[in-house]
């Protein structure tokens, strides 16, 4: 017993710290708030932009300039930019921050515009960009600037705006950014007599799903509270000459919301900042402390009670942001996975909510995509992490192992296993997350022995560094997130903790002065393009890796 006692102590205080400086972060409302670490955004200010261009050139003349020069200020010495300024260049920043520069400020932005392009020439283009949707927006971004020819555009096919299954399958969350400019499109693009017919028979109904997502979102003049997707919208519009109305609120939204110092944010954070710290902390032992209370009704006050009616969603789901945001799977899973944690009844209601909700967007395969049911579109459609996030709150909410809901999860998850054992995420990099995730998944459910968790330990124990740590699988560097997570899975699922010492000292040798963790860009903007960090989860993975492993020691 005395062996042991000093690794205990220091444990024990790593955690008393670490969970002291996450409640730091901890606002009155329950939210656990890191909006100034990593919300500035270049993709916004080139959303914000590119509309500020196109629907009010003079009236917004002096926010232009701001923008067009903190995009200057901000562009990397290699002639690229990042999604969040000072990090590596990445191809779809820089493709869209060099062509909205060209459109807004040709003269003053040309050096920048050349190297920008230049990075772009040495990446390999836009066709190198290993993600379709990507280069479908930026190839849009060119055609604004001249650099591709109208007829050399993709034609958005309004006609499915008139079978809204249809289109919430092919565009899921994307709808009013692919409808804006399949409106404009219709106006600019050479189009033959039965595609202009077509375009035209769709046109009301595309207007209609995009009124509809701004009207549930309070009519702020912002879509999903993200500068990129309202500069999408807004643009599309503004080329269109329709909805003037919305354009104007829109303008307005720009002109609230731009940093003095010329930027636009990707949007808040405040439910999926909220949930990770949270469920740290709950796994380490404070899910009592009465100061988690004001966050667990926060989320019974998040979560809404209305349908979305554009993507075709039943109420009782939470967004990443706030009363009304966009319905999220992978937002819905932790927090009720969260609330099932929690002391006391008052979230009951909640957690029936959730769950039905769910279970109703399970797809026909039995996996889970972002928030459209059956959808196969890259970013939102079917994902191992998701579908394992899903299932663990059904699991923590009461529903048994073999229930059909589960099995036919674990079954969809068998054949997603990759052929070394891992599994992919769409919203977090690489293998290392959802690897532990699903191997968690599987144990939970009682499933530890069969082959696809079998598989996906040996992957994790290949993919551990000499030191004990994990990065993505594939060379990257080690970070607090994977390292944590991978801990917590492997623990889930039996592993000793002798043989996580390792990696728990990794962890407690990472602590920054105060107690906390440093965060690293894990988190997938869009999946191999652009990523960026959310420090909440890695405090919170640290947290839930310390006290499992405290836990196991017992």
């Amino acid at each position: 017993m005395t062996t042991v006692q000093p690794e205990r102590d220091a444990l024990d205080q790593a955690i008393s710290e670490g969970a002291e400086a996450l409640f730091l972060a901890q606002r009155a409302d329950g939210v656990f708030d890191y909006c100034e670490d990593n919300l500035t955004s270049t993709l916004g200010t080139v959303g914000a932009l590119s509309a500020l261009h196109h629907a009010d050139p003079r009236g917004s003349a002096d926010l232009i300039e701001a923008g067009a020069g903190w995009l200057r200020r901000t562009q990397n010495a290699d002639g690229g930019w990042a999604m969040v300024p000072g990090l590596d260049s990445e191809a779809g920043p820089t493709a869209v921050s060099s062509a909205v520069l060209h459109l807004v400020d040709p003269e003053g932005s040309a050096e920048a515009v050349r190297s920008g392009q230049r990075w772009m020439d040495d990446f390999g283009g836009l066709d190198a960009i290993p993600h379709p949707e990507v280069v479908s927006w930026c190839r849009q971004y060119y055609g604004f600037v001249g650099w591709l020819s109208q007829e050399e555009m993709r034609r958005f096919p309004l006609e499915v705006a008139l079978v809204p299954s249809l289109y919430r399958r092919l565009f899921d969350l994307r709808i009013p950014m692919a409808f804006a400019l399949g409106l404009a499109q219709a106006k600019h693009k050479p189009l033959n007599r039965f595609h202009r017919l077509l375009a035209k028979l769709g046109e009301a109904n595309a207007l209609k799903a995009i009124r509809q997502v701004h009207e549930h979102e309070g009519s702020t003049g912002a879509w999903c509270e993200n500068a990129w997707v309202t500069g999408l919208v807004c643009t599309g519009l503004a080329r269109a000459e329709l909805a003037p109305d919305l354009v104007d609120a829109a303008v307005k939204w720009f002109r609230k919301t731009m940093d003095p110092d010329g930027w636009w944010q990707t949007g808040p954070l405040d439910a999926a900042w909220t949930m990770y710290a949270v469920r740290g902390l709950a796994e380490a032992g404070y899910a009592e402390d009465p100061r988690l209370a004001a966050s667990t009704e926060l989320f019974v006050r998040l979560q809404q009670h209305r349908p979305f009616l554009a993507f075709g969603c039943p109420p009782g789901y939470w967004g990443w942001a706030g009363t009304a945001g966009w319905p999220s799977t992978l937002e819905t899973s932790e927090i009720l996975s969260v609330l099932c944690r929690m002391p006391g009844d008052a979230q009951a209601k909640s957690v029936e909510l959730g769950v039905d909700w769910l279970t109703r967007l399970q797809d026909s395969r039995g996996s889970w995509g972002l928030c459209v049911r059956n959808t196969k579109v890259a970013n939102s459609g079917p994902c191992p992490m998701t579908t394992v996030q899903a299932v663990d709150a059904l699991l923590d909410s009461g529903i048994p192992a073999d229930d059909s809901k589960v099995r036919r999860a674990l079954s969809w998850l068998a054949q997603a296993q990759l052929a070394d054992g891992s599994f992919e995420s769409v919203w977090y990099r690489h293998h290392t997350m959802a690897t532990a995730a699903v191997l968690e998944t599987f144990s939970k459910a009682g499933r530890a022995d069969e082959e696809p968790a079998r598989r996906a330990k040996a992957w994790l124990e290949r993919a551990r560094n000499a030191d004990g740590s994990w990065g993505d699988g594939h060379g990257a560097p080690a970070t607090v997130e994977e390292t944590g997570w991978a801990i917590s899975g492997l623990l889930a699922a039996g592993a000793s903790p002798e043989s996580m010492r390792d990696g728990l000292n990794w962890l407690l040798d990472q602590r920054e002065p105060g107690g906390g963790w440093p965060s690293e860009s894990v988190n997938e903007y869009v999946r191999h393009v652009s990523r960026y960090s959310n420090p909440a989860l890695a405090q919170g993975t640290a947290l839930r890796a310390l006290g499992r492993y405290r836990d196991a020691l017992r």
